[in-house]
């Protein structure tokens, strides 16, 4: 026996063997705790399903039956089975009928249509109007002086546009 293997629950010892079997010769010591943790959750899920299953066929103990059930239920609950090949080939069928959209001819890679593509701009810029200089002034003043209510809600007279907005102050750069 290597060293340090001696030491182990007999369950690390299995799966380690396990690991062994499949040519798994290079992993962390916490893959092993990590399968065993699995191993035991799914054990427990098993034994309760089967404990539910014997108590409502009014057994007062689990019996073979009972835990064949609830492996075939954990197992039709876990894994699905794809759809036959006939399924898939007549739903490709359908798929292919369709036409691609035609490309827009140009110079570099040729795209489909603008509404057809992911890569069209999903905002829209609300440049902001000016203001003249004497009426900002007077809403600075204004804010300065009125005490901040936070029961109070500000009501705008302007609608709620449908879509989001996004706004930059537009400045300009002086070279």
């Amino acid at each position: 026996m290597a060293e340090g293997e001696e030491d182990l629950p007999r369950d690390a010892k299995i799966v380690k063997s396990l690991l062994k079997s499949m040519g798994v010769e290079d992993y962390e010591p916490r893959v092993i705790h990590q399968f065993l943790e699995l191993w035991y959750r799914y054990i427990v899920d098993v034994l309760t399903d089967a404990q539910v299953y014997s108590e409502h066929a009014g057994k007062q103990t689990i019996d073979c039956d009972d835990v064949k059930l609830a492996i075939q239920s954990k197992v039709n609950f876990s894994f699905s089975q794809p759809p036959p090949r006939e399924v898939l080939l007549e739903l490709a069928r359908n798929r292919n009928k369709v036409p691609l959209p035609k490309a827009i001819p140009g110079p570099g890679i040729p795209l489909p249509p603008e509404q057809d593509t992911l890569i069209s701009t999903n905002y829209q810029f609300a440049i902001p109007k000016k203001r003249p200089a004497q009426a900002m002034e007077e809403t600075e003043e204004d804010e300065e002086s009125v005490e901040p209510n936070p029961s109070q809600e500000r009501k705008t007279d302007m609608p709620q546009p449908t879509s989001q907005r996004v706004s930059f102050p537009l400045t300009k750069r002086s070279k």
